[in-house]
């Protein structure tokens, strides 16, 4: 049996898109309480029930989700424009080594915009 699991966190960030056209309102700063799904697909273990420990995605996501929650996300390293899809990239870029397993992160903007990324 394969399912899927989804551990929703949430961090506050602000940030600006210096890359989008001129006058675009997200060319000025501003910040999104973001959610942040993390996607695990695997095969249920027979004896344990579950395809892996919540708490296991909690430990790996940690350390992400203090670099990014209340800071200005244009000021960390490889995020100078930091769109909904590249922050997913590199969110996933972090979490890849530790959660092999993971197969999409989903950020959300706001409750009507989201982007998933799958790694590819």
């Amino acid at each position: 049996m394969e399912a899927e699991l989804v551990r929703t966190f949430r961090f506050e960030a602000a940030h600006q898109l210096p890359n989008a056209p001129k006058g675009h309102k997200c060319r000025q700063v501003h910040g999104h309480g973001y959610r942040l799904d993390i996607h695990v697909t695997g095969q249920v273990d027979p004896d344990l029930g579950w395809v892996m420990d919540f708490g296991t995605i909690d430990q790996a996501v940690r350390p992400v989700i203090a670099q990014l929650d209340h800071h200005m996300l244009n000021e960390i390293d490889g995020m100078a424009n930091c769109t909904a899809e590249l922050i997913a990239k590199y969110i996933w870029d972090r979490l890849a080594d530790s959660l092999p397993e993971m197969s999409a992160v989903t950020v959300w903007e706001s409750d009507r915009s989201k982007c998933i990324y799958r790694g590819l």
